[in-house]
């Protein structure tokens, strides 16, 4: 079908985004693992054809698909603020291949000291990199605020995770198998503030529903970093949890007694297809344009917004970062 109509917005959700069920959708899209090979070419074409569509002006035969298969990559690969190009590795793309490959080793590697330190230093410099891509590009960070949000999530994981591999000593082993994921739930709740932690000092950036700029709210910033926290800690639970449990049960098989080789790619593989499910299920769980009730902003912001616009703004929204 040729896309000639000047009608046809690039922007608008393929998916209702008030719904579970359609953020799920779009996020399966966007952080598709496949888009971390496409070359830097194609990533170009993609921000040409929806620079292109926006103003109206798309080539003669363009398919209606390419225009969608260029927002998916667009939307995967260019960060929704400044538009500017993200790293691979802090693309939510990269998720599935970068964290199956850390989660099957944390895993896997849970019995000695070194080995924890190791794996979660690797983890916490994978999700600052990642924390830091995915931020609200409205509110600047200093390299400095980053460097101290990174060594205290760093700090935090590896006290959590060491102290509870010296307390779980004498614990069954499936306990010292859970270890990872109480580490990786405490670093997340003071990697993700620390590294944002500007927005909630300054406030986020709340716009109205034509994208007007209103002011900048805490308030907004406390909730939006408060999803991600939880999307976070939901995206590792269930592979960080339940495959320690099917793999106590798979290393008491003689064929895999016999094998040990293969238990850290057998791991790695697993927590990939937990991570191919769980990155777009957590990361569908809030909306990422967050709306907001004027009424539940600072009140200097309400007093602001009202004078300007009365009674005719009663909703603000945010992009909550990932």
């Amino acid at each position: 079908m040729e896309a000639s109509l000047s009608d046809f917005n690039i922007d608008a959700p393929r998916w209702d985004q008030y719904t579970f069920l359609g953020r799920v959708k779009h996020f399966f899209n966007i952080t598709d693992p496949r888009t971390v090979f496409v070359s830097e070419g194609e990533l170009d074409w993609a921000k040409t054809m929806v620079e292109k569509s926006r103003i109206g002006v798309i080539p003669p035969g363009t398919q209606v698909e390419q225009l969608l298969y260029a927002k998916k990559l667009y939307d995967s690969a260019f960060h929704p603020d400044t538009g500017e190009k993200m790293n691979v590795i802090g693309r939510m793309s990269f998720q599935v291949p970068g964290g199956m490959i850390i989660t099957g080793f944390m895993l896997q590697f849970y019995r000695t000291v070194p080995a924890v330190i190791f794996w979660q230093w690797v983890n916490q410099s994978f999700n600052a990199l990642v924390n830091y891509t995915n931020r609200n590009a409205a509110s600047p960070t200093s390299v400095r605020q980053m460097a101290l949000s990174y060594f205290t999530a760093t700090t935090t994981a590896l006290a959590t995770a060491v102290g509870m591999n010296m307390w779980t000593k004498r614990a069954p082993p499936l306990v010292g198998r859970w270890v990872p994921f109480a580490a990786v739930a405490a670093a997340n709740c003071v990697n993700i503030p620390m590294t944002r932690q500007q927005e909630l000092i300054q406030g986020i950036c709340v716009k109205d529903g034509n994208q007007n700029e209103l002011g900048h709210s805490q308030r907004a910033a406390a909730i939006g970093i408060t999803q991600v926290v939880i999307s976070r800690i939901t995206m590792a639970a269930p592979g960080m949890i339940l495959l320690p449990v099917i793999m106590e049960r798979l290393e008491k098989l003689h064929f895999m007694k016999k094998v040990k080789v293969l238990h850290a790619p057998l791991q790695v593989m697993l927590s990939g297809c937990f991570l191919l499910f769980m990155v777009p299920v957590a990361c569908g769980l809030f909306p990422q344009i967050c709306k907001l009730p004027v009424s539940y902003l600072e009140p200097e912001l309400q007093d602001t917004i009202k004078a300007s616009y009365g009674e005719h703004v009663p909703y603000v929204f945010f992009n909550k970062g990932l």
